[in-house]
């Protein structure tokens, strides 16, 4: 299982570097985890972002789902709401658990995203928003830490790929009606 899901994590590090971020890197990288951060300017109203961000289902890549269609995601964006997925045969994913939220400023979420559910770790994913002109910058933070056999260096940068064209696709999504960049 573990080869499988390094080899995912390789696919979406590779599809997430076709695909530029405004600014992204890998803050910090240890042996016990790691920190991310991706950030963009779209231009929107925070309010207008905060409504597009809270709905998944419309701009994240259904190649990063389980079910392999994004429209399967659900956000309930209270303390204690569920970013979750349907899938096939009545089963489900919770990929994050909500715990703050302030809406139009700050998102943040608990959980280990996809793949990194399968390894002993926590991640805290913190959405911010930010008046900028006449737009909004947006960025994201993803803090991973517990145990991964072999350390997080590697993943950590296929991690950093993955959530960059997330980020891409909701600002894509907001400025064109359409979450893909390339269609």
């Amino acid at each position: 299982m573990r080869k499988r899901i390094v080899s995912l994590f390789g696919m979406l590090a590779f599809g997430g570097l076709l695909v530029p971020t405004a600014q992204a890197a890998v803050t910090d990288s240890a042996p016990g985890g790691f920190a991310l951060a991706e950030t963009a300017h779209i231009a929107a109203s925070r309010d207008r972002v905060y409504a597009a961000l809270i709905q998944p289902s419309r701009w994240w890549s259904s190649s990063h789902s389980f079910s392999g269609n994004a429209a399967n995601f659900t956000l309930d964006a209270h303390a204690g709401g569920c970013w979750c997925e349907a899938l096939p045969n009545g089963g489900s994913a919770e990929h994050l658990t909500v715990v703050y939220v302030s809406p139009g400023e700050t998102l943040r979420l608990r959980g280990a995203l996809g793949p990194f559910q399968s390894f002993a770790v926590d991640g805290v994913l913190t959405w911010t928003l930010k008046d900028s002109g006449q737009g909004t910058d947006v960025t994201l933070t993803y803090l991973v830490g517990g145990y991964m056999k072999g350390g997080f260096d590697g993943i950590s940068k296929a991690a950093d790929g993955v959530l960059g064209e997330q980020v891409n696709r909701l600002q894509h999504y907001i400025e064109t009606g359409s979450p893909d960049p390339h269609p």
